[in-house]
């Protein structure tokens, strides 16, 4: 029987789950950074990086050393980064990527004289941050490959606040297909490693217990709409909790209307969204829809310490979601994500422990207090909404 709470259109939202997996939940790039490193230390015989942000900054060099060492030692690497998101990036590492031997993409180039150039595709960003390593273990979530996600007490780190999940097991083949269908898109012809991986992906060990997990996002367009769907309808099935952490949490009208109705039939629905944003105009469109969602009981949260950079969610303690994927105009419409999603209840009490951590650094919303702001106010966050698909 279907869920009646779940609209119609939401019905036939496929949930692929794959069995037998091992999952992690990693905390900021303190966490990421060194099991990141560490795989790509160990790996065999390939390594697949996906990265929006690929800098040349301290973390980004670091990160550019262990494949430079991989590939010099025979590991096939691939690399695709994001013109965009990597602009202030040296072309010199890349250089010294494939001078190791190493295949590097950059993804959409911003190329006015090539004769394929268009002026849209600057908006269709890859915003993905995925790691592959020998095809068995993958990790994806908001960190990328900067400065700005190293620890604050180390020289150059920001501190910003972000989630990864380490993920092993057979559901990576979707992290291996979301990079093909990337490398694709922009260039055609795979390379060879990466086309006979997906012919005949790496065999998984056999698992008696583990995670039933699904990778969201390996078809391009359709990977956006499945993100979109398959959070709407775990929204609509809410019967306790609805936890979200997104750092640039400007929703359409569907997404409102999910939070709406969960808080309204008693779920306990809460945001929590930056106090401080890398962008500011997206900060005030996101506090254009805050009045409508607190008046039928949503609860938003400012994170107090830093940035938030973290796009992730728990609902009911069972399912989880961590990755690339923000609750905006770009993720749902324009630009390449992934996310991996977990039902299980253990993960989502982890998931749960570290949001009830994360809003101990927050301060709430005061719906008194937000009614009462000033005019001024209101027409900026207005202007920024109804601009949010440049956003």
């Amino acid at each position: 029987m279907p869920d009646a709470r779940v609209p119609r259109s939401l019905r036939r939202a496929q949930e692929l789950f794959v069995a037998s997996n091992s999952v992690r939940l990693l905390i900021n790039g303190r966490e990421a950074f060194p099991e990141m490193l560490a795989a790509i230390h160990g790996a065999k015989h390939s390594v697949l990086l996906e990265m929006y942000w690929f800098d040349s900054d301290r973390v980004g060099r670091t990160f550019a050393a262990a494949l430079i060492e991989a590939a010099r030692r025979g590991v096939k690497v691939a690399v695709i980064y994001d013109a965009i998101g990597s602009l202030g990036a040296s072309p010199e590492m890349f250089d010294e990527l494939r001078a190791a031997g190493a295949h590097v993409l950059e993804y959409n180039p911003v190329a006015p004289w090539r004769r394929r150039f268009r002026l849209a595709r600057l908006t269709r960003r890859d915003h993905r941050k995925i790691l592959l390593v020998d095809g068995t273990l993958g990790f994806t979530g908001g960190v990328n490959l900067a400065n700005q996600w190293g620890p604050e007490e180390e020289e150059g780190g920001g501190g910003w606040r972000d989630d990864m999940i380490r993920v092993e097991g057979p559901v990576v083949d979707g992290f291996l297909r979301c990079f093909a269908g990337a490398w694709q898109r922009q260039a055609g012809e795979l390379p060879e490693f990466v086309a006979e991986a997906l012919a005949a992906p790496e065999p998984q060990p056999v698992r008696t217990e583990g995670h039933r997990v699904q990778v969201v996002g390996e078809a391009g367009i359709g990977g956006r709409h499945a993100m979109g769907s398959n959070y709407l309808v775990a929204i609509y099935r809410a019967d306790r909790r609805v936890w979200i952490k997104n750092s640039y949490f400007v929703p359409d009208r569907r997404v409102v209307r999910a939070l709406r109705r969960a808080a309204r039939r008693g779920v306990d629905v809460r945001v929590i969204v930056p106090g401080e944003s890398d962008v500011p105009v997206t900060a005030w469109a996101s506090r254009h829809v805050w009045g409508r969602l607190m008046r039928s009981g949503v609860r938003i949260y400012q994170w107090t310490r830093g940035i938030l950079h973290s796009k992730t969610a728990v609902v009911d303690g069972n399912w989880s979601t961590i990755g690339t994927f923000n609750l905006d105009h770009l993720s749902l419409r324009m630009n390449l994500e992934v996310n991996v999603t977990v039902l299980d209840e253990d993960f989502g009490a982890r998931m749960e422990h570290s949001f009830m951590s994360d809003l101990g650094q927050c301060v709430e919303v005061e719906p008194r207090g937000f009614r009462f702001r000033s005019l001024g106010d209101r027409l900026l966050e207005l202007i920024a909404y109804r601009f949010r698909k440049f956003l």
